[in-house]
């Protein structure tokens, strides 16, 4: 997501300022200090946590988005959201491929999607993908839960991620990948 951001402020040739300090909520959001303002990216349960004034306007597009299955990241000054982003979920090519292959023609026999995301996009998502169960609003630690789950129920779990929400998760899975440009965190927990 934070590559996707960097991506098109660079498109749009904007200046960003530099960042004084910054603390990352694992599964939630960022924050971080510039020019004397504190400014949180994340969720909105992430600014619920922080204590955030939310307008009628943000709640009505993270309703919108919700409905629509895309993902919505709020974004405050102080205390005080100000703006959201929705995120349109792109499959990178070959993935449907992938799925469709490991299920019909390797034998795998349950596919799921652990996500943090809401459950409108996880399902729509799972199935676009052909994949059969999805767990969504999974916290990071949840993730390696249910990997534990699966596990306790007989089954083998290769988990796939690439963020450092997923670290955890990763290290917990019988085999682990990450894929192509993923962040340093799960490259380094991933087999």
């Amino acid at each position: 997501i934070a590559k996707a951001i960097l991506q098109h402020a660079a498109d749009e040739q904007l200046e960003l300022p530099d960042i004084d300090e910054a603390a990352y909520k694992l599964g939630y959001g960022l924050t971080v200090s510039i020019e004397g303002h504190v400014v949180r990216v994340g969720s909105v349960r992430f600014l619920e946590q922080e204590d955030i004034n939310i307008s009628d306007d943000i709640r009505a597009a993270h309703t919108h988005c919700q409905d629509r299955g895309a993902p919505m990241i709020a974004v405050s000054i102080d205390d005080t959201a100000v703006g959201a982003i929705e995120m349109i979920a792109a499959i990178r090519p070959g993935t449907k491929e992938l799925i469709h292959e490991l299920i019909h023609e390797c034998g795998i026999q349950s596919t799921y999607i652990i996500s943090g995301d809401h459950d409108a996009p996880t399902r729509q998502l799972a199935k676009e993908l052909g994949i059969n169960h999805y767990f969504a609003e999974v916290l990071p630690e949840k993730k390696a839960e249910l990997i534990k789950q699966l596990q306790s129920e007989g089954k083998s779990v290769c988990y796939v991620g690439d963020g450092i929400n997923d670290s955890i998760a990763l290290q917990e899975a019988d085999v682990s990948v990450s894929i192509r440009g993923a962040s340093t965190v799960a490259t380094d927990a991933a087999q």
